[in-house]
This record gives structure tokens, sequence and C-alpha cells, in this order.
């Protein structure tokens, strides 16, 4: 049996519809196709065996692997270096409606024997499928239950093994061997092209220019943009191009501790993630994504029926609410990491926070973009009602807690979010609202926190009422302007979340051993509250630290700069891969931390 890969092994690659993983080794572990949330095609993350993979390797056994992006793209290069020479696989996907994963070796040094082979897995391999040969140098997958087809278009032999295609060649410097996956629907199945490395050219250039026309049109140009705009590139691969939805990350079931139950599918919009992206997005100058999030948002408060609960926490990334979770007991998972889940329970959860992310958002938004119509504004008000009428409500937290309800801080501070943001926007466009309630929940929610969250004995405020649990959420607190960096309380909230969650950079979001979470084994930091830390040591005026503490953050990222869920106790990357919420507490720490530099240069020197 093949051994896994480190989920950090992987660079991402996509089109705006769905992503494909390529393992610094070259190969295909894990696609999804047509989109996102939909049925895996390779899947070798999750059972190396059944998954299927599309893999390229020189046939020379000691070889060395490095990978890299064109500057400012997300073309990916993976170089292989052995005696006989140096072989670079380049990687992208066209930006096109047809869907094609290209693949391009070129000998740069010596000479090279290599090998392909693609073996595709349909429907998370739980159906077979036929292949053959229509000519020596064109391949077709298919797959009757899905009505799918797959074609492998190739300028070299093709050749069948059981239920792969492959082929095995020899390259001298300077020559190009050309593979691609082309995934047409079942009526548009298709003749390869008649000059297919023209064709080749043609879209290598294009996918460049276009990924290099979107990284310039960012408005910052501050220190950090280069690991910032690696991420801005992440969160704009997560983000459908058809619906203006992001996807919490690329991958379902990676495990947050190996060997465990914590595998959760995370290809889905959720609210509070998607609504956090389009803050970052908007921190680096796109605006046009956030508008796009938004229309997809007022399109999901159309779909409402006026029950009790407004939103729904997730959705589809085409905004269907059915996110049944199911377990594929088929698959071993990665590492023996199972159940292997698809869709997700929590969609059916009542978490309050979300109502203060989107207003946030709407608000930035408005203020930064365009502002926003008064239809959209009755819309708003539908759901600051909501939060007036529920804030008091126990939920499951922004953690997805599968335990007990409680009355999370957390959720208390988002609802706070939401009225306060409502009422400054009214304020500013003169939108007609709901006065003396909106303004009154505003002052209960924050006597609220003020007086119910805070522990006397640990002299900071506690994850639930009643409790003296630290939680990572909490460092959101300044960041929402809800309390002042420097207030007293807050200094000694930040002293016990360094006691107990803070390990040296790095940042636990809540002690497992200290909460009923619904699950018993552990997991690795969480690496936005790591960022949420460094962003809170920038407000607090200790800039030197938080400029080191972001700098050892970023060494936690794999070779690309690429960062998962969480970080284990081997410094591996953990749950799923790439995932958002990493990225944009990446981008806002970057941000908020430059501006604190820029006015550190700024300020006379007044000693002596």
């Amino acid at each position: 049996m093949q051994e896994y890969p480190r989920i950090e092994d992987h660079g991402i690659i996509g089109n705006g519809h769905t992503v494909a993983l390529v393992s610094k080794q070259g190969s295909i572990d894990f696609f999804c196709y047509p989109q996102f949330d939909s049925p895996t095609l390779f899947g070798a993350l999750l059972d190396v065996d059944k998954g299927g993979s599309f893999d390229f390797h020189p046939t020379n056994k000691i070889c060395q692997y490095k990978q890299l992006y064109l500057p400012e793209t997300n073309v990916l290069l993976t170089r292989y270096f052995t005696e006989q020479g140096i072989a670079e696989l380049t990687d992208y996907m066209p930006m096109q409606e047809a869907l094609q994963i290209i693949r391009s070796v070129k000998i740069v040094r010596g000479n090279m024997d290599l090998e392909m082979r693609c073996r595709p897995a349909f429907d998370y391999a739980r159906t077979n499928h036929a292949l053959s040969l229509k000519s020596n140098r064109h391949g077709v997958f298919t797959c009757d239950a899905q009505v799918s087809h797959v074609q492998l278009w190739a300028d070299q032999d093709l050749t069948v093994d059981t239920d792969s295609i492959t082929a095995q060649f020899s390259l001298a410097e300077g020559e190009t061997a050309t593979f691609i996956l082309n995934l047409p629907r079942p009526e548009q199945l298709s003749e390869p092209p008649a000059d297919i490395d023209d064709y080749v050219h043609g879209c290598f250039r294009a996918t460049v220019a276009h990924w290099k026309e979107w990284s310039r049109s960012s408005t910052y140009k501050g220190k950090f943009r280069r690991t910032m705009l690696r991420s801005a590139l992440v969160l704009k691969l997560l983000t459908s191009a058809k619906y203006g939805a992001p996807v919490a990350a690329a991958t379902f079931a990676l495990p947050e501790h190996v060997g465990a139950e914590r595998n959760w599918d995370y290809r889905y919009t959720w609210i509070r993630d998607a609504a956090f992206t389009m803050y970052a997005l908007i921190r680096m100058g796109y605006m046009r994504e956030a508008g796009d999030f938004l229309d997809w948002i007022w399109a999901r408060l159309d779909d409402v029926d006026g029950k009790a609960k407004e939103l729904q926490l997730m959705y589809c990334v085409n905004g269907s609410s059915d996110l049944e979770e199911t377990e594929l007991d088929h698959l071993e998972g990665y590492k023996q990491s199972r159940p292997v889940r698809i869709g997700n329970g929590a969609a059916d959860q009542i978490q309050l926070d979300i109502y203060g992310e989107l207003m946030d958002s709407v608000y930035l938004y408005d203020k930064n973009a365009r502002p926003i119509t008064y239809d959209s504004w009755l819309k708003i008000t539908r759901l600051v009602d909501f939060v007036c009428a529920n804030w008091q409500q126990k939920d499951h937290g922004i953690w997805e807690m599968r335990g007990e309800k409680q009355a999370f801080l957390y959720s208390r501070l988002m609802c706070w979010v939401a009225v306060d943001r409502a009422i400054r926007l009214a304020e500013k466009r003169s939108f007609p609202y709901d006065f003396n309630k909106w303004r009154e929940v505003r002052k209960e929610i924050h006597h609220d926190i003020y007086d119910n969250f805070w522990n006397e004995e640990r002299q900071a405020y506690v994850m639930y009422k009643g409790s003296n649990l630290m939680d990572g959420s909490t460092l959101l607190m300044p960041l929402v302007r809800f309390i002042s960096p420097y207030d007293p309380r807050w200094r000694g909230t930040m002293k016990a979340i360094e006691e107990d969650l803070v390990v040296d950079t790095m940042v636990f979001r809540y002690r497992q051993d200290q909460i009923d979470d619904g699950f018993d084994s552990p997991e690795g930091t969480f690496s936005v509250c790591s960022f949420w830390y460094v962003e809170n040591l920038t407000r607090m005026g200790e800039t030197a630290r938080a400029e080191l503490f972001f700098e050892k953050m970023l060494g936690y990222g794999n070779h690309l700069g690429l960062f998962s869920e969480e970080i284990g106790l081997e410094g591996q990357q953990l749950g799923n891969f790439p995932q958002a919420f990493t990225h944009l507490g990446l981008i806002s720490a970057g941000f908020a931390l430059n501006r604190a530099l820029e006015t550190d240069a700024c300020r006379p020197d007044i000693g002596l």
C-alpha cells in the first residue's frame, strides 16, 4: 500500500468552479467536479488505494521535489531533480467554461524517462467506470451511473492498464509532453485540438494573463504584500465565479487529529466564513467579489419564508440548503481517520453570531465600495429585527459544539455587532429604522456582556455565562471595536488567554479537556486564532512583538504559503486544506500590522 502524503505537501489549482490538489510529487490527489461540493473524481487523500489519482513521476526513484507558483498566479510548477536531469511539471485549470486540467512536463536539463497514470474513481469511489482509447492519444473514461465522460488528450502514446490509462515516455532536454483532462457535459464529448501544442500555449498565456491582471488590480501596496496576495489568490480560488459564494475549504474529511473522528465537510458556504472572506478581500481592494457575494446573500434572503430562523448557517455553493450529513464507509480516510463525512449536520444548528459577521461586511462594503440599495436595506432590517428578538437564545457557538447549547460570549458579541453596524449604516445613509428598539437592544447586549460574561476571579471575559474558560474567539472583542485594546478588562482577558491558550505564537481555540464539545479526541492549535492574536498585539501597541509573531506564524505555512485549519504537535497542517478562515485571518493581521508599522515610521524621533 502506498503511503499518504502530508496534508500540507500539496498546492492548489482551480478555475472558479472547482479546485484540485497537486502533491509535491506531482500527483493530483483530490479533485471534485463539476463544482466544489460535487463528488470526487480523484480522492487518494481519503483512500490511497480506492480514491483515484492522476500521477506523474520520473522512473528514476532517486528524486527530489520542489513546488512553486508563477508569481501573482495560480499556475503551479512542480520540479523533479534526478540523476538524469531536471524536469518541470506545469499544472493549471484554464479560466473558461469548459472544465479542463492541463498538465505539461518539460525537461529543463538532461534527459528523463517518465510515467503518467490517470486512475479516476467516480462519485466518491462508489461507482465503477469503463475506459477505452479512441486513438493512441485520446482516452475516454465513462461512468454510466453518473452519465459522465472524462477525456484524456495527450501528445504521447497512451495505453490501457485495468482501470487506468497510462503512458511511459522519454524526453530530451527542451522537449515537452502534455496531457489534458477534459471534462465535458455528456452531450459535449469532443475531439482533441488539431494542434495540441498551439492550443496549450494559448491556454497558458490566457491563464497567466488572467491571474496577473487580477493580482495587479489589488489596491494594497504595503508590507507583506506578496504573502497577503497569495492568501487572496487562495480565497479567489475558493470563490465560485458562477454564484459569487466562497466555500470554507477545498476539501472534506481531512482530520483535525489523525486517526480520530473530527473529520468534516467544508466545501460549503458558511455565512460567517464568507463574510470574513469578503472583509479580507475588501482590505485588498477586491470590491467586485464582495458585491458578488452580497448578491448571493440577497438571493438567500429572498428565499426566507418568515420562519423564526432567518438564515441557515451554511449553504451549498449554489444556494441549496440540503446538506444532509452522511458517512462514506467504503473509504478508509486519511491515514485511517474515520468516519469520512460528506454533507454537514451543523447546518441545522443555531449560531447567532453569523448576523454580526454579515452586517459588518455589509457596512464595510457600503463604506468602501458601493452604497447598498433601499431594497437591500429592507432585507437587512428583517435580519436586525430577528437579532433583536433572539439575541438572548443559547446556541452552538462559532465552534459548532455538538454538545449542550450555551450562552456564548462570542454569539452575544456578534449580535451586538449586527445591531451596532445596522444603526451606523442607517445613520450614515438616513435609512429608516426602529430607532428606540435597536438602540435599546444594543445597550442591553452591551450591559449583558459587561455584567454577565466577566469573571472576577480570572479577571477576564469568559467563554460562556457561568464558566471560567477562555475562548480564542474572544480575541475579536477589540477587533470589532466593542472594547478598547487598552482597557484594563481587555488586558486581563489577554493575560488569561495567553495563560490558557497560547503556545509561543500558536493559539488553541479552546481546551478540549475543559468542555464538552461532543468529542473526546484532541486537536491542534487554531491558525485563525493565532492571526487574531497577532492583530490584538498590534492594536495594543506591541508592534515589534506582533511583527515577530506574525513572521513566525508564516513559518508554519506550507512550502507555498498555504494553511489548513490547524497546526499539529509536529508542526503539521491538520484539517481541511487550504482553509479560507486561516487565510483571511492572515490578511487582516497583515493589514493591521502594516498600518501600525507605517504609523510608527512616521512618528518623529523625540529621543535625545
